[in-house]
């Protein structure tokens, strides 16, 4: 009798447990932000509101991140079981051993740009010449300053280059102390807009740096584990960027919902430059970054960031966990 009447409360936990995770919305996972909740990450937030994770069996947090490189940290020491980061600190962070694999681009270029007032006239690098460019130390932007000027068959001794504090970037191209800057263009192009300024982005990817951007990125042994959940996971996410592309409105109020300290204004002005990233020069479909842009990335990365050639660009990511129809590119 005794052994029946445990049989039956442990069934009914089970039940309860099933239950429980039902509702919570599928299995638990969770994926930390490349940075503060913003439009270059908001289609995950979009995702969650339209309810695609629940659909898919996922019950996922999102939490805000402190930089790529912290994500991608986190992801391989199993602090959380997806990343959003930058390719490049990815790919650096594999070399060093640990087991971190691109699983998805979702910006499959990079957002740097070279930033400069509408006035100066700056309107190609080669404009650079003569001219003050102030930069950021350590940051990527400025280690591939360097391919910019070798693309562009420019000496560097000829651009007056100074280093400036991140405090007093924006501010030293606004008060006319240089000519333009390092930056990015959903980030500090935006700052510079919204204080009444006309401001030309050059995008690295347009003068011969198209480096991959912010990835969804995991750890290859929980990939192996349970690959089919990653698939539904990367094809719920993409049709939620592929959502927020089509209606930024409705994907800011989705971030704000999720993320109250956000302002709306600002993530719909980042989507002015966030969708002009999503896909590259010549991608057919979300999440599916050309080959000759991963060679590219790649050739870069060897000459300019100190990646090493030993491994093939394919050992840094995979194609296999991608969807068989992705939204498409147009």
């Amino acid at each position: 009798m005794l052994r029946r009447t445990l049989l039956t409360a442990a069934a009914v936990l089970a039940l309860g447990t099933t239950g429980a995770l039902a509702q919570a919305g599928g299995k638990p996972m969770k994926i930390t932000l490349n940075f503060l909740a913003a439009a270059p990450n908001a289609g995950f937030m979009m995702a969650k509101q339209m309810g695609l994770y629940e659909k898919a069996g996922i019950n996922l947090t999102i939490e805000e991140g402190k930089g790529s490189g912290t994500t991608a940290q986190m992801v391989a020491t199993g602090q959380t079981d997806v990343g959003f980061a930058d390719a490049p600190a990815a790919m650096q962070l594999r070399t060093k051993g640990a087991p971190v694999k691109i699983v998805a681009p979702v910006l499959q270029t990079n957002g740097f740009a070279i930033i400069s007032l509408e006035e100066s006239g700056i309107a190609s690098p080669k404009d650079l010449v003569g001219k003050k460019l102030a930069v950021q130390p350590g940051t990527a932007q400025t280690i591939l300053l360097d391919a910019i000027l070798a693309s562009n068959q420019i000496d560097k001794s000829k651009v007056d280059v100074i280093n400036i504090d991140p405090g007093a970037f924006v501010g030293a191209l606004l008060e006319k102390k240089v000519d333009a800057i390092l930056g990015g263009a959903d980030f500090h192009s935006i700052q510079i807009r919204e204080r009444g300024f006309k401001v030309r982005d050059m995008f690295y990817r347009d003068v011969g740096v198209p480096t991959v951007g912010l990835s969804i990125i995991a750890r290859d042994d929980r990939i192996k584990a349970d690959a089919d959940l990653y698939k539904k996971f990367i094809e719920a996410s993409l049709q939620g960027w592929d959502a927020a592309r089509k209606n930024p409105d409705a994907a800011a109020d989705a971030v704000v919902a999720q993320f109250p300290a956000v302002k709306k204004a600002q993530v719909l002005a980042q989507f002015e430059v966030v969708n002009k990233l999503l896909c590259a020069p010549g991608a057919t479909a979300l999440g599916k970054v050309p080959e000759k842009n991963w060679n590219t990335s790649f050739e870069l990365l060897t000459q300019y960031l100190g990646l090493p050639k030993d491994k093939p660009i394919t050992d840094y990511y995979t194609t296999e966990l991608l969807p068989a129809s992705p939204p498409a590119c147009s």
